[in-house]
């Protein structure tokens, strides 16, 4: 293909995406204007089938920087996926599917949501480490089943943002050679030129984290070609230092700061359509002989992914198929679900570490790791290796990169990710727990240490509004068990979700609830049950957690001073909430009084309770029952307040 037939692919990317942006009255045509030429020639390299977006040996494209859904959208249309013109024309408006930022599940052919920026290159190495993962399990010496590459597109913010330099690191620690990012170096920000911000020598940084760097010309077809072809041979990591402009093509406004996020205008796409060759008349034109040179992904794809499929059923590729097979199909019924002694006591981080090795070995897609803190959490995975060979990943301490990598491992596709860490950094997760939720993916959060239970090392470690935060978390699912069987029946309730979930455990031990007693209505897996029921009740507790315990003993003293009280656990807030208002009212009474009971901020109790018990501070540092006593955690205050109210 000549530089004038690519040229003019390139431009119709631009004019597609100047058009988009323009009818929208919104959007960001400076980053796909500059990156058209970058787009054509991966164009030639890229290895995907449009008529199987999930086809798992395809090579994935991250746009790390989101805002550049123009040639996004651009690509996704020429390339010959399910994305018409008229949903390119239909750009940012409601109901349509070509949103504002790409998502995932939403737009047939992006890989992930992007947006936050910096997160799609973290993203970028959780695909590179699931397919090493995944490769190791089924490929042979002789039988390569995965052996794609993943290309990341990224700019100057996602590389100011300091999950970068996180994610970036942990690539070129495992040597990542299947992971290749171009950055588009416009040198440009909102703000105008980047050096009002940042002057680093990017090169040398990603030489220092283990990555072999390429500079090439962005607009140069050759040099661009060149250079990803030199990148699919290294032997590391490869980042693309492709030094472009800004809005290329849009005659005065190319290299300007202002194209970044604003419409063009009008006039000015009409003369840049004219000096370009294309009829300035015309919007969302794409030339006969652009359209079909782009649309040979289809049949190429459908090729490729056919031939793969005939190579699984010969020899010797039968038995890493069966390999695949199991990755492919977990059974969970496969579980043996380990039991817990009624009466014994075990802080629900300790069962949840049994429960995790639990599935782990039934289930060969199931593998996670923690911010440095596993034997904290109690997240290793016994006799079960070190990533890439083996199911245990060291993340080091880099808490966000953790949560976006597992993210990109989630939407890999066989893969069933868990991160940890204590639950006060969860802070340091928040944007990546976020996409998660946003995106449905299958993502399992482990955050220990789940209260002022933390004792001396002080309020600095002591989660208290966390838990709200996480519950009004659209599409996220928070269990806080009380004791090891509750937290069996928490993950039996996350594995059927579609959905990111979060274990919020104690570090304090708990005492395992007789099970004959444990359930008088409901069940643990619909996030709420009755567990203590007495008749003519005129009082409900409801408690999660720790204080779930607190409750029950509560109740006891409560009806010996002749006051008739419920007692409700809720593990999952958010799962509870889904249920029928019937089985609501079984379990919390509407004719009683409501007392929630929490070690947190607990406001959304009020939802159901005419009464909360919470933390209305920081914590302290001291010992952990020192701390319950002193914040008013005690049989005796809750009797208090439980008295006051049904008066």
């Amino acid at each position: 293909m000549d530089n004038q037939m690519m040229k003019k692919m390139a431009d119709t990317i631009r004019f597609l995406a100047a058009d988009m942006i323009q009818q929208a009255n919104s959007g960001h045509p400076g980053a796909p204007m500059g990156l058209a030429d970058i787009a054509v020639v991966l164009s030639k390299h890229l290895k995907h089938n449009p008529k199987n977006p999930k086809w798992l040996n395809r090579d994935r494209l991250v746009f790390s920087g989101g805002h550049a859904t123009g040639l996004i959208y651009s690509l996704l249309h020429l390339w010959g996926y399910d994305l018409s013109i008229d949903d390119i024309k239909n750009f940012r408006q409601l109901g349509s599917k070509t949103p504002g930022h790409p998502e995932y599940g939403h737009t047939p052919g992006v890989e992930i949501t992007t947006g936050p920026l910096g997160q799609g290159v973290a993203n970028a190495v959780g695909f590179a480490m699931a397919s090493k993962y995944c490769a190791s399990l089924v490929n042979s010496e002789t039988a390569k089943i995965i052996d794609h590459y993943v290309y990341c597109l990224c700019g100057d913010g996602d590389l100011m943002e300091g999950i970068s330099y996180e994610a970036c690191a942990i690539a070129g620690k495992q040597q990542l050679d299947n992971l290749i990012m171009i950055y588009d170096s416009n040198r440009i920000t909102i703000e105008g030129d980047t050096s009002l911000a940042w002057d680093e020598d990017v090169k040398l940084r990603f030489e220092a984290q283990g990555w072999k760097v390429i500079e090439t010309d962005g607009h140069n077809y050759e040099q661009i070609d060149e250079a990803i072809e030199m990148a699919k041979r290294a032997d590391k990591p490869v980042l693309i230092i492709a030094h472009t402009i800004i809005a290329k093509g849009a005659l005065e406004m190319a290299g300007d700061h202002n194209s970044h996020g604003a419409p063009l205008g009008e006039d000015l796409i009409r003369r840049a359509k004219e000096v370009a060759g294309f009829d300035p008349d015309k919007k969302f034109f794409i030339p006969e002989d652009v359209l079909v040179r782009f649309r040979c992904a289809v049949e190429e794809g459908d090729l490729a992914e056919k031939e793969w499929n005939h190579l699984l059923k010969q020899a010797p590729y039968i038995e890493q198929n069966e390999a695949l097979e199991r990755l492919l199909n977990p059974d969970f019924d496969a579980i043996e679900w380990p039991e817990f002694e009624p009466g014994s006591e075990v802080a629900t981080r300790d069962s949840n570490g049994k429960i995790l090795n639990a599935i782990a070995r039934a289930v060969p897609g199931f593998l996670g790791g923690s911010a440095d803190l596993a034997p904290s959490n109690k997240t290793e995975l016994k006799d079960m290796r070190d990533y890439p060979l083996g199911r245990n990943l060291h993340f080091g301490i880099r808490e966000h990169a953790m949560a976006a990598i597992c993210n990109g491992m989630a939407a890999y596709g066989p893969l069933l990710p868990f991160s940890a860490t204590f639950f006060v950094f969860s802070d340091y997760m928040k944007p990546a727990v976020r996409i998660a939720a946003l995106s449905g993916l299958r993502h399992f959060f482990v955050w220990t240490h789940d209260s002022i239970g933390v004792g001396e090392d002080g309020p600095t470690h002591q989660p208290i509004e966390h838990l709200s935060q996480f519950r009004a978390l659209p599409g996220f699912y928070t269990f806080r068990p009380a004791d090891a069987s509750e937290n069996v029946a928490c993950w039996k309730a996350a594995l059927g979700l579609n959905a990111p979930s979060a274990f919020v455990c104690s570090r304090q031990k708990l005492k395992v609830l007789k099970g004959e007693d444990k359930i008088a209505f409901g069940s643990a897996e619909k996030g709420g049950y009755l567990i203590k029921k007495r008749e003519n009740a005129v009082l409900t507790i409801v408690a999660s957690g720790s204080e779930v315990m607190l409750a029950l003993q509560s109740g006891c003293h409560l009806e010996e001073r002749g006051v008739m009280a419920n007692v409700v656990s809720v593990p999952c807030y958010e799962l509870f909430l889904q249920q029928p208002q019937e089985y609501i009212d079984g379990v919390i009474g509407p004719d009683t009084k409501v007392l929630a009971v929490e070690a947190a901020s607990g406001s959304e109790w009020y939802r159901f309770a005419d009464d909360v018990l919470c933390m209305e501070s920081f914590g302290a540092s001291g010992k952990a029952s020192d701390l319950f006593k002193h914040f008013g955690f005690t049989i005796e205050n809750v009797v208090a307040r439980a008295e006051a109210l049904v008066k």
